[in-house]
């Protein structure tokens, strides 16, 4: 009031006649009292605001312009650098702080915690999402689920699986029996879903996941959504053996993101694509996508998703008879196996002798990508068999192991064993050799029922 009043040139009397003193005024400037509703909208009218700018100091247009600024910043993060994205982020959810606007600072907080996990900031993207859902705790939860989304997808990337399936099931159960069916948080939950099951080699939950999330999408706007749906459920498809299919879902996806210019998705349906190509075959047209991937990553300094793209491509160039190359580009993603780190097959011990997993350096660690770095280490195992370096594959392997039973990555896990399996048998040590197919059997046993709990339940049909 006093600044405003002020500004306009007015004294208290003539601020406050004809229906107040300018004693009142005074004490209202003073902050010794707050006016009556009726008193807030006669001197808002006299000082030419609205009531409500005059109660919080934040004029119409703040929150607007706001809104305004957080757009701009999310399509940056689509279109530019992340780095540059968390500026604008940040200077937001400051200026949303001082106009005291929650739910503007949640989604400032959103957009930190994205731009984090893109940068592979794993630890900080957590931190952002958390930070988001407590600012959020008395709205409903659908309101939540995309904070929940980012905290689960943080957790996937540092290799914690099946905690990234309990934060989505338990968001899904919550949100399915309080009947609060929003087919926007929904389907984000259920597309977030699919990869950790994969992963973890629950195909049948996977498949169920995208059998949900294809039914929800036709009551989804938000092409941003629909666009997610098609690339998660392309991953079903693969396991499946329909890429076909798969490729079709990718290129209804890529379509999207084109037409958003959202450029790091689109990246990934590169990326997907390759992986596509390369499980039908097709190694030159794999490495064309998985090149573009990696090109269009690294421009945005997508550092975590850029290493992943790597070791993907350093499998197609080893499988298309470009070794040296496919191992020049793992090298640096990992710290080299050091012997006395890892505990050998050969002494006999449960589970193939894995011992602690050296600690890789660069790109990829077992807090920071452990799926990923788990098939590099297998990839540079296979390499070193091929040029019968028979001891650095075993500690390869045994690396790789550890990694990926710490993340619980069944499906890689069994395939793993069965590799370090043959190895140890034509050195001579069978008993190690069926340690370590016990091992893998295990691990392939009905991957999903012994390692989750039951499956969440699913929204109901509409009629």
């Amino acid at each position: 009031m006093l600044r405003l009043r002020t500004e306009r040139g007015l004294t208290q009397r003539q601020l406050a006649e004809p229906a107040y003193t300018a004693a009142y005024v005074s004490t209202l400037e003073a902050g010794r009292v707050r006016p009556s509703d009726a008193a807030l909208r006669h001197l808002a009218e006299r000082l030419g605001t609205s009531p409500d700018e005059l109660a919080t100091g934040r004029s119409p247009r703040a929150a607007t312009e706001l809104r305004m600024g957080l757009t701009d910043a999310r399509r940056t993060l689509a279109t530019g650098a992340a780095r540059d994205a968390a500026d604008a982020f940040a200077a937001l959810l400051d200026r949303a702080r001082h106009l005291a606007l929650p739910a503007e600072q949640a989604t400032a907080l959103l957009g930190l915690g994205d731009c984090a996990l893109e940068s592979g900031e794993l630890a900080t993207a957590r931190q952002r999402f958390e930070e988001a859902e407590r600012l959020l705790a008395d709205e409903p939860l659908p309101r939540r689920v995309p904070a929940i989304r980012g905290r689960a997808t943080a957790h996937l990337l540092a290799g914690e699986l099946r905690y990234s399936c309990y934060l989505l099931e338990s968001a899904l159960d919550e949100l399915n029996a309080a009947g609060l069916h929003d087919p926007d948080a929904l389907l984000l939950l259920y597309t977030a879903a699919i990869a950790p099951y994969m992963d973890m080699g629950a195909h049948a939950r996977a498949a169920q996941a995208a059998e949900l999330a294809l039914a929800l999408a036709p009551r989804v706007a938000d092409p941003v959504l629909v666009a997610g749906m098609h690339r998660g459920v392309a991953r079903t498809l693969i396991a499946e053996g329909r890429t076909a299919e798969a490729d079709a879902s990718l290129a209804k996806a890529q379509e999207l993101y084109q037409q958003l210019h959202i450029h790091t998705e689109l990246a990934h349906c590169h990326w997907m694509r390759g992986y596509v190509h390369a499980q039908d075959g097709d190694l030159p047209r794999a490495e064309e996508e998985l090149r573009t991937a990696r090109s269009m990553l690294a421009s945005k300094r997508a550092a975590l998703f850029t290493v992943q793209v790597e070791v993907e491509l350093a499998d197609v160039l080893r499988r298309r008879g470009k070794t040296d190359e496919a191992r020049e580009l793992l090298r640096p993603l990992l710290a080299s196996p050091d012997p006395s780190r890892a505990e050998s097959a050969a002494a006999g011990q449960d589970g193939a002798a894995a011992g602690p997993a050296p600690e890789p350096a660069g790109g990829l660690t077992a807090e920071r990508g452990a799926v990923h770095a788990g098939g590099a280490h297998r990839l540079l195992g296979l390499i070193a068999e091929e040029r019968g370096d028979l001891e650095a594959a075993e500690e390869h392997y045994c690396a790789a192991l550890s990694l990926l039973e710490r993340s619980g990555a069944a499906g890689d896990l069994a395939d793993l064993c069965r590799l370090l399996g043959d190895l140890l048998r034509r050195t001579g040590r069978v008993e190690a050799a069926l340690d370590a197919y016990r091992t893998g059997l295990g691990h392939r046993a009905a991957p999903g029922t012994t390692t989750l709990g039951p499956a969440p339940a699913g929204p109901p049909t509409p009629h």
